[in-house]
């Protein structure tokens, strides 16, 4: 059982460094690795849990998605920008050679992404995003 959890530790931390990479790196995903992250460090350590679930990085990127299963449109529209901007660039680079199969396999992934992020992805509303008074506050 301990070796189970030194492998999720450091697959864990792996995930984490790829996704704060993908931070400033767009061409690789922040968002599925900082899933990754959560879901290893949750099997693995109760303190490296905890730890991420309180780092911005993890408010940021993925609190109202765990949260409430959406995204701020501000988020929708800077991940289908910069996915749009680096899938642009590659269909763009194979058509000025002909390569036309992997153009239109390419097309079609960038088509499914946005759909995705359209239709499947909820967009919410910055309000919804903002900490509410606890319930057992006492209002004056």
């Amino acid at each position: 059982m301990r070796i189970k959890k030194i492998i999720f530790v450091i697959l864990g931390s792996i995930c984490l460094a790829l996704g704060t990479i993908g931070v400033f790196l767009p061409i690789i995903p922040t968002t599925p690795f900082y899933l990754a992250t959560l879901f290893l460090f949750a099997n693995s350590s109760e303190k490296l849990h905890n730890w991420f679930l309180g780092t911005k990085l993890y408010k940021k990127h993925l609190d109202s998605f765990v949260k409430r299963k959406g995204m701020l449109l501000t988020t929708k529209l800077s991940i289908i920008l910069s996915v749009t901007f680096l899938m642009g660039f590659g269909f763009f680079m194979m058509a000025r050679k002909g390569i036309w199969i992997p153009c239109i396999i390419l097309g079609v992934v960038w088509l499914a992404h946005i759909l995705y992020f359209v239709f499947r992805v909820k967009t919410i509303k910055p309000d919804k995003c903002r900490k509410t008074k606890p319930e057992n506050s006492i209002s004056e």
